[in-house]
């Protein structure tokens, strides 16, 4: 791994690659998909409002006016989205390059998803589960492909996954849902990957996390705006907080089951490189038991 600075800059022709970027209306998802089509590549921009979509695309064309982006509509809250935009995915697509599994909800108050799970693992979690497994069989046979999945310091913290109460509903603490459901995107990347591996798959699985960005994600945080300039200094753009997301997805040697972040101090801004995460997230019985359990709360089996 080199020790320079990885910069937007270093990602390589992506022409005729096409990628899949939920929560692409804003964000380190706006800048994801800005960068990946200024390399060449087709874009899919699925999103939950369609109407923010579009503005996402009218602000990437406004540099760009050659890029190729469509709109997906996906409510990863919801199930019955999740199925029907994969539906269409699968009908207006023969392969997939890159899924980048980025949009999520951080520290809302007590919600639950169309489905009646907690908001955060339900979003987070079990919606980007649901939605790799219905597009997973597009990346497959496609050499390079790549699914990566975006994490967060924050799966460190109040993270244990208790199995006997995934819907917090003995007791709900915003920061430990958000801290569950971030640690479980890990326990998912590393079980996947397993998977792909074992399978031959050439499809690889990666994570990554942005550090601190300063985006919308940060919304229900309470008397957020009061603590903002408090952190200012913890945070950067989400055009640096995109950065590990684009370098796993698009660096040659990236490989499945890394996981990318900043390199300033403790990985809240600076240029990607691969980091560490918690030792809980490795812990195959818990990613064993996590990729069962999301199977059966979704209804949703992987053909690997």
């Amino acid at each position: 791994m080199s020790d320079e600075k990885w910069t937007a800059a270093d990602i390589g022709d992506q022409s005729g690659r096409v990628a899949v970027v939920t929560g692409a209306n804003s964000g380190l998802g706006l800048e994801t998909a800005r960068e990946l089509a200024r390399a060449g590549a087709a874009v899919v921009l699925a999103v939950r409002t369609l109407e923010r979509g579009k503005a996402a695309i009218d602000d990437i064309q406004a540099d760009q006016p050659d890029a190729e982006l469509r709109l997906q509509e996906l409510d990863l809250a919801s199930l019955a989205s999740i199925r029907s935009a994969a539906e269409e995915m699968q009908a207006n697509l023969d392969r997939i390059d890159l899924l980048i599994n980025n949009a999520g909800v951080m520290y809302t108050p007590r919600m639950q998803t169309a489905d009646g799970f907690e908001m955060q693992f339900g979003t987070n979690h079990l919606g980007h589960f649901a939605w790799t497994g219905l597009l997973v069989d597009r990346l497959l046979p496609v050499e390079g492909s790549r699914i990566v999945t975006v994490s967060s310091v924050g799966h460190r913290f109040r993270s244990r996954i208790d199995f006997d109460d995934l819907n917090a509903e003995r007791g709900y603490s915003r920061v430990a849902a958000y801290g569950r459901s971030k640690l479980a995107n890990l326990l998912f990347t590393y079980e996947l990957q397993r998977r792909l591996a074992s399978a031959g798959a050439e499809t690889v699985a990666l994570a990554a996390h942005p550090g601190g960005s300063d985006t919308e994600l940060s919304r229900h945080i309470p008397g957020g705006r009061l603590l903002t300039p408090l952190f200012r200094p913890l945070t950067q753009s989400a055009a640096m907080g995109a950065l590990p997301t684009l370098r796993a997805a698009t660096a040659p040697d990236a490989a499945g089951g890394q996981y990318y972040g900043p390199d300033g101090i403790m990985e809240t801004r600076g240029h990607p490189i691969v980091v560490e995460s918690s030792d809980r997230s490795h812990e195959a019985d818990t990613q064993q038991r996590l990729w069962t359990a999301s199977e059966q709360l979704t209804g949703i089996s992987y053909p690997i």
